[in-house]
């Protein structure tokens, strides 16, 4: 049947006119009037007879008019996007991207936020090893979060915070026993940070710029590995600053200002435009967003909510 013929009908049995219903919709009698005569015929029943001055539904009628409501509200929601949206009512699992260093601020809050308001979700964390392919696209990937870069050009993006690089070293290191500046800084022995074996970053074209060059040691696939060889050893690694505080010293690890000016880190978010409507998918990076900008660890004081 056609769903207009389904709304004049709707219209019809709560307004019991044709004039009435007419105005609802924003036609004319006339077209009402023609509406209800193909209603008619198609239900086998009258429904809507004279009585007096006015018209008064048949028992058939009365029988539809709670079931077509329902049923335009339904066929509304499903043309509606986002519309009838519950999260508490959500059953889905997302997939995030991310490095260690962030996951490990951001996964806590998160599941926090999530249990509490749509407790049949779940959350899986993957590496950054689909980093710079079609991860996003073929679906294998619901949100890449952290440094974005190497996406492909349809991808939609979100800016959510930027943060300070700062060093980290080990409570007792020498380098805290006097004024740390470039020098001193350079001085030291490094840990890089890279799933690609890299050794040279903005660091240390800073620091070329200034005449200066650090020595990276050694080389670590992961910020969590960094820390804790920063912790056991002289050696000096990076991390973001206010990030994981309460992590940091419990690992007996202190941070300090980079002693010259380093650009910050834009951490964000991408997804596939395919998600961009979607109410679910939406909901989901509205709370990672939030996840990130009030980051945990052991021993940190957080703001979940």
């Amino acid at each position: 049947m056609d769903l207009n013929l389904l709304r004049v009908l709707d219209a019809l049995l709560q307004e019991n006119s044709v004039s009435r219903a007419a105005e609802r919709l924003g036609t004319s009698p006339a077209a009402v009037s023609r509406s209800l005569a193909r209603l008619r015929r198609a239900v086998g029943d009258p429904l809507l007879v004279r009585a007096g001055q006015g018209m008064v539904p048949t028992p058939r009628a009365l029988e539809l008019r709670e079931e077509v409501g329902a049923l335009l509200r339904g066929c509304d929601n499903v043309l509606r996007p986002g519309a009838g949206f519950e999260a508490v009512h959500l059953q889905r699992t997302f997939t995030v991207q991310a490095t260690d260093l962030i996951l490990a601020g951001v996964a806590g809050p998160l599941a926090d936020r999530i249990r509490a308001a749509a407790p049949h979700v779940d959350v899986v964390f993957l590496p950054e090893a689909l980093e710079g392919g079609p991860a996003l696209r073929q679906g294998t990937v619901d949100v890449e979060l952290g440094v974005l870069g190497q996406l492909d050009p349809e991808i939609r993006t979100r800016h959510i915070t930027q943060k300070q690089l700062v060093g980290v070293a080990r409570t007792g290191h020498p380098l805290f026993d006097k004024r740390i500046d470039a020098r001193r800084f350079a001085a030291a022995d490094h840990i890089g940070i890279s799933r690609h074996g890299k050794r040279r970053g903005p660091i240390d074209q800073a620091l070329a710029d200034r005449g200066l060059r650090r020595r990276v040691a050694v080389v670590v696939p992961s910020h969590t590995s960094a820390m804790i060889l920063a912790r056991d050893t002289d050696l000096v690694a990076l991390t973001l600053a206010d990030w994981l505080p309460g992590t940091a010293a419990a690992l007996g690890l202190r941070t300090f200002p980079i002693p010259f000016d380093v650009a910050p880190i834009d951490l964000g978010l991408a997804w596939h435009p395919r998600n961009s409507v979607d109410p679910g998918h939406s909901w989901f990076r509205d709370h990672v967003a939030a996840a990130v900008l009030a980051p945990s660890g052991p021993g940190d004081q957080n703001l979940r909510g």
